[in-house]
């Protein structure tokens, strides 16, 4: 069973740019090479509160636990130890076992069975690129009629992904036995998907498509005020071009200035040129209606479970194992001011801008707050991940339950 079969999450701001950014100074140097460390070098490691952790990371385990116990989740460039899916399962059985809601048995529960590594460095001196992602909320209908003109389409069945001779995947589709280009950005707003009742519903704005193809995921308002939520569900294979490089190449933006909200108010104040500018982007996301379920709960990341404000991020799986705890140091936008952040987050996701050991994406949930956290957040900073260990020798964990259970 694999973890996903388009492995791509909402994309942050910096998706957008294509730039290199500056980091701010977090009081330290550049971490060092990949190795052990002691949980007392985790900065605010006992201030977090963990138990606000261990739920998320018995969602990991409910969906580690489902795959063959020799696959493995990532972390291969990184060389740290016990990757296979089969090495969790000590650490997951004996989570069960922890108290709810006992902060100190939640901590005590991590540094008994992961050991802290830290992350091979990257290209940038200064860490870690931290950036956020959000869902959007934005206005549509079930049906096409007024302002509602511009469809959000589900994934195609002609929509293939394959390995090539040599063997690498391609996404297209099949023309004379072979895969070819799917279709770009431009054909698909020229109506080359009309007609083939693939439209999930309609928005009033093609700008909001174009936003919410950013984020990966989000949730429509319908006249009703009935709240229809879509997760990714496959992309074009076309390449993903940063708007905000092409704008800076064209001399309407700075360099300084590219954001989400320089962007966006760009495209809202240029309607006549705003399709031609969002289709110098050929890459193309479709989306899928989610359960109504928990309306608290986030979208689905790429390891297949609800992601979690702040305590969600996508990254490298080939450096980070997904599931993985993560304890990450950087600084995030708080009513305009950047705050220090230290915490446990999972990773849980995976995203076609996030490269490398150096590279997150922090989930911030949905709403305005989350819009404004994750369309500011830039930072730079560390990752720690930790590593499971494997139960000790005679430690029997199959029978622990949680106490009050029997």
């Amino acid at each position: 069973m694999k973890v996903s079969r388009y492995a791509v999450p909402l994309c942050a701001a910096l998706a957008l740019s294509g730039c290199d950014l500056k980091f701010p100074d977090l009081g330290g140097h550049a971490p060092p090479s990949n190795g052990p460390v002691a949980f007392t070098a985790l900065p605010g490691w006992q201030d977090d509160p963990l138990e606000q952790a261990l739920p998320v990371f018995m969602e990991d385990c409910h969906k580690v636990e489902s795959l063959p116990a020799d696959s493995t989740l990532g972390g291969e460039g990184a060389n740290y130890p016990d990757r296979q899916v089969g090495d969790w399962a000590a650490a997951c059985n004996a989570a069960r076992a922890v108290p709810t809601g006992d902060r100190a048995a939640a901590r005590a529960f991590f540094q008994t069975w992961f050991v802290p590594y830290r992350v091979p460095r990257g290209k940038r001196p200064e860490g870690t690129l931290f950036t956020g992602y959000y869902e959007p909320e934005i206005r549509g209908s079930l049906h096409r009629g007024g302002i509602y003109q511009t469809p959000v389409y589900r994934r195609p069945p002609d929509l293939v992904r394959q390995r090539d001779a040599q063997g690498n995947t391609v996404t297209g589709r099949l023309q004379g036995g072979q895969v070819v280009p799917y279709w770009t950005r431009a054909q698909i707003d020229q109506g080359v998907l009309e007609h083939k009742k693939l439209e999930l519903l309609w928005l009033a704005d093609p700008v909001d498509l174009f936003f919410l193809q950013i984020q990966g995921a989000g949730r429509v308002r319908l006249p009703d005020e009935k709240v229809i939520r879509l997760g990714f569900d496959g992309l074009n294979g076309q390449p993903y071009v940063p708007l905000g490089r092409v704008m800076v190449a064209q001399g309407l933006l700075r360099a300084d200035d590219v954001s989400m909200a320089s962007i966006r108010g760009w495209l809202e104040a240029n309607p006549s040129g705003a399709m031609a500018m969002m289709e110098q982007n050929p890459n193309y996301v479709f989306f899928r209606e989610l359960g109504q379920g928990d309306t608290q709960a986030g979208a689905p990341g790429a390891l297949g479970v609800a992601l979690t404000p702040g305590r969600s991020m996508a990254v490298d799986r080939h450096f980070i194992a997904l599931g993985s705890p993560v304890w990450v140091q950087t600084q995030v936008p708080v009513d305009g001011h950047a705050t220090n952040w230290n915490r446990l987050v999972f990773a849980q996701d995976l995203g076609t801008n996030i490269k490398g050991p150096d590279r997150a994406d922090l989930y911030m949930g949905w709403g305005p707050e989350a819009a404004q956290t994750a369309g500011n957040l830039r930072s730079g900073g560390q990752m720690i991940v930790l590593v499971p260990r494997k139960a000790p020798a005679g430690h029997d964990t199959r029978h622990e339950t949680r106490p009050g259970a029997q």
